[in-house]
């Protein structure tokens, strides 16, 4: 079947699987712990996609033109049989970029076994090197040292690795120079991604977001910065090299320069839910279908049609919806990955 498009002529191509809505941070921009306290219902194991479910329904994108596959959680690395998703995900559906974001707690003990997996790519959240600041905002006072080290393990048995790091102004915009010296000298790229409304219960203000603009503009004062020209149509994050050849840096502007226009990025929650936008407030049941007997074309069919109607541009239209009033109840980042 040749590859679907939607409404705005955007095929799919990116791929982001939730393996589990837990997670062991309660990150305030993500999963705050006062939203989500010791009593917070998370999935059932019987609702969530085992490890066949997860692949017929990851075969069926691939069937629609997917080339990327990340897997995201909640935390991913908690789930036991991640090692068999990712080597099913290249091996049984024949998709040789594959990922994973984590929050890297876990990194460390597990980094050999998702490299000999077949991973070659992670992305890993670290939104300070100050110890109290990383404690406050990993929302449960886990050291950043564990974490840093977990980033050593990865490099070390080969993976390629770029760091996540979400701005928030009077919280942690003082250490994006920082931020640069250390992850620079270690070869690891960076990525600053503005703080974004994403769900109902991080509390997001505009007065916290730090502009894409003014985050080059520091940078580019202490380091001279080049732009780069994006690597494919729809690349996240706008990219820049250091003109001192010592690696580069990025920035992830959802808020204030949206990219909606080239999106091409399907999210499949832990439960097997379809979402076309990261912003959405309604999912798509693959999972029902598949257990309701379902075969691999009628699946296929059902997410062409989805992906065929999406008319998603939330970040294009953020400034009309919030200054309506208008209620826009939006599903958490914690339960569609990020």
């Amino acid at each position: 079947m040749p590859a679907v498009r939607d409404t705005f002529g955007r095929t799919i191509r990116d791929l982001r699987i939730s393996v589990t809505d837990r997670c062991n941070f309660r990150c305030p921009y993500c999963m705050p712990k006062e939203a989500f306290g010791p009593d917070h219902p998370f999935l059932p194991n019987d609702r969530l996609m085992t490890l066949e479910e997860l692949v017929r329904i990851g075969r069926a994108f691939v069937g629609l033109g997917v080339e990327k596959i990340r897997l995201t959680g909640g935390e991913p690395l908690l789930r036991s049989d991640l090692p068999a998703v990712i080597q099913a995900i290249r091996r049984d559906l024949g998709v040789s970029d594959v990922s994973l974001t984590t929050n890297g707690w876990f990194l460390g003990k597990q980094a050999a076994a998702l490299r000999a997996a077949g991973l070659d790519r992670l992305n890993v959240s670290v939104d300070s090197l100050d110890p109290a600041t990383a404690g406050r905002m990993n929302g449960l006072g886990f050291k950043l040292s564990r974490v840093l080290d977990g980033i050593d393990a990865a490099a070390a048995v080969g993976f390629r690795i770029k760091i996540n790091c979400v701005l928030q102004r009077g919280v942690n915009d003082g250490e994006i120079l920082s931020l640069c010296e250390y992850f620079r000298a270690r070869g690891h790229l960076l990525r600053f991604i503005e703080f974004m409304d994403v769900g109902t219960t991080n509390r997001w203000s505009h007065a916290q977001v730090v502009p894409a603009r003014e985050i080059v503009g520091r940078i580019s004062a202490a380091w001279p910065l080049e732009p780069l020209k994006p690597s494919y149509r729809g690349e996240v994050a706008t990219r820049y090299r250091y003109a001192d050849g010592k690696g580069e840096v990025g920035v992830v502007s959802s808020v204030t320069e949206p990219f909606c226009r080239d999106c091409n990025r399907a999210r499949l929650s832990a439960d097997g839910k379809l979402f076309t936008c990261l912003f959405a407030s309604t999912g798509w049941d693959i999972l029902g279908r598949v257990r309701s007997g379902a075969d691999d074309a009628a699946i296929s069919d059902f997410v062409a049609g989805i992906w065929g109607q999406r008319a998603d541009r939330y970040s294009e239209e953020r400034a009309g919806i919030l200054a309506s009033g208008a209620a826009h109840n939006k599903i958490e980042m914690s339960y569609i990955g990020g």
